[in-house]
């Protein structure tokens, strides 16, 4: 007997923005068959009048399944229950776990998600003793940089994140000299830009250099928060003119008008509020004696002396131009998904159904084909996800069942980690993740390593 059918569900086309009504049938993780389904299986999902979709992929996130504490997985969580199937984590130069540990710890109990995981490069200044974000490594600490990063190529990686903002000492040609250590096949670099506001032009043309000397493609993180002050319109255009010389570089977006880091970070060092023409009260801290305060003068101050690690929400960005960046082709839907402490952006709990419920459905600014796209078949492209990323026989059975005209986004600043609504099914490698929004599996992800994937291309 087979082990799960889904039948009359409406199931996108991509190659034709069409739709058609079929029944699926899984076995052993796989979609064996499309069409209409007699087979008896162990279970049966109706799904008359819903969407059946590929499992989204997030391609911006970050990692916490191994963190101490109570909250240790519940970024994970949050991702599953919104649709996220496979997330590529390790963005914005950190790793919060040892790679060889993380990946070990997926391989022996499974997770949530599917993770392919990037190697840090502010994490790999750490280890090298290059501590200070604001200084130069030097030529021992830059050697030992490129050491580990071969180290940890033997738990296939797919390739380099960088958080040039996060750790302003680090120049072009440090980025360009570690690269070296991968051969350019099937890797990729993943950009926090230098610097946002009126600089994320010149942060822009960086990253060209960077592509073009090194040979390897990028993902440049979260436009949104790198050009929505301003400057979307110079901003994709300069992606555009690069790309038409064949510069390989997109992007990724979340839909949200606001940004989230540490308040310890670079990003918030004098000046800041200057660039982005806002005061003190755009400040929203996310926990702590302060928890769900907009700030002021006293409380930033105090927050960023005394709880550097506290994640605060900077309501800086402008929505018509985070939604300008998610129209483009070249830019896909990643969530930047994290807590500290269960504190964060409700990004890691809504970003998907968001893009769904406000994009697609109330502001018809995407059809819900070309958001589906940009959360499936574009990401799995982009990662060399041969068998992921779309509904065809043969595929990894990652599925999302959900109703178009209910699915809702339900967390927000107060409430950070609350569940979507709308969403009845989750299934990771043809097991039930996620029924009717109860979590009933949550180790049917697994760890996908360089190799697995398909570089010669999809």
């Amino acid at each position: 007997m087979k082990d799960l059918k889904i039948i009359g569900g409406r199931i996108p086309d991509f190659e034709t923005d069409t739709w058609k009504t079929a029944d699926i049938l899984i076995h052993q993780g796989v979609i064996e068959e499309i069409g209409t389904i007699t087979a008896d299986t162990q279970v049966t999902i109706d799904a008359y009048g819903k969407i059946v979709a590929p499992g989204f992929i997030d391609m911006h996130s970050h990692e916490d399944l191994i963190t101490d504490g109570p909250y240790r997985d519940l970024a994970a969580l949050c991702q599953l229950r919104m649709g996220v199937t496979t997330a590529a984590a390790g963005n914005c130069g950190e790793n919060y776990n040892d790679l060889g540990e993380f990946v070990r710890y997926v391989k022996a109990g499974g997770s949530p998600v599917n993770y392919l995981m990037f190697v840090g490069q502010n994490r790999l200044r750490q280890l090298s003793g290059a501590e200070d974000r604001y200084t130069l490594s030097t030529k021992l600490q830059l050697e030992k940089q490129k050491h580990l990063l071969q180290e940890m190529l033997s738990y296939g990686p797919i390739g380099l994140s960088c958080g040039l903002e996060y750790s302003p000492g680090i120049t072009t040609e440090e980025t360009i000299d570690l690269l070296s250590v991968f051969d350019t096949d099937g890797y990729l670099t993943s950009v926090h830009f230098r610097e946002d506001g009126a600089g994320s032009l010149a942060s822009i043309d960086e990253l060209i250099e960077i592509i073009e000397k090194s040979g390897i493609p990028m993902q440049m993180s979260h436009i949104g928060s790198c050009s929505a002050t301003g400057y979307m319109e110079d901003a994709l255009a300069s992606l555009r003119k690069a790309r038409a010389r064949g510069v390989d570089i997109t992007s990724d977006c979340y839909p949200y008008a606001a940004f989230c880091t540490n308040i310890g970070t670079t990003v918030f060092d004098d000046g800041c509020f200057d660039k982005w023409d806002k005061g003190y009260e755009s400040i929203f801290i996310t926990g702590g004696k302060y928890k769900n305060q907009f700030c002021t003068k006293e409380i930033f101050e105090t927050v960023r002396r005394d709880t550097p690690e506290m994640p605060v929400v900077a309501f800086v960005l402008n929505e018509e131009e985070v939604i300008t960046a998610c129209q483009a082709p070249f830019v896909m839907i990643g969530s930047d998904c994290g807590f500290e402490a269960g504190s964060g952006h409700p990004r890691s709990a809504g970003t998907f159904p968001r893009v769904l419920a406000r994009y697609v459905r109330e502001l018809q600014a995407l059809t819900l084909i070309d958001a589906l796209r940009k959360m499936t078949v574009l990401p799995a492209k982009r990662l060399l996800l041969s068998h992921k990323g779309n509904i065809k026989e043969g595929f990894d059975a990652d599925l999302v069942i959900f109703d178009e005209n209910t699915i809702t986004d339900n967390a927000d600043f107060e409430n950070p980690a609350l569940p979507p609504s709308g969403i009845d099914y989750v299934i990771v490698n043809g097991k039930i993740a996620v029924k009717q929004n109860q979590l009933v599996n949550t180790a049917a992800g697994r760890y996908i390593a360089k190799e697995q994937r398909n570089p010669a291309g999809l």
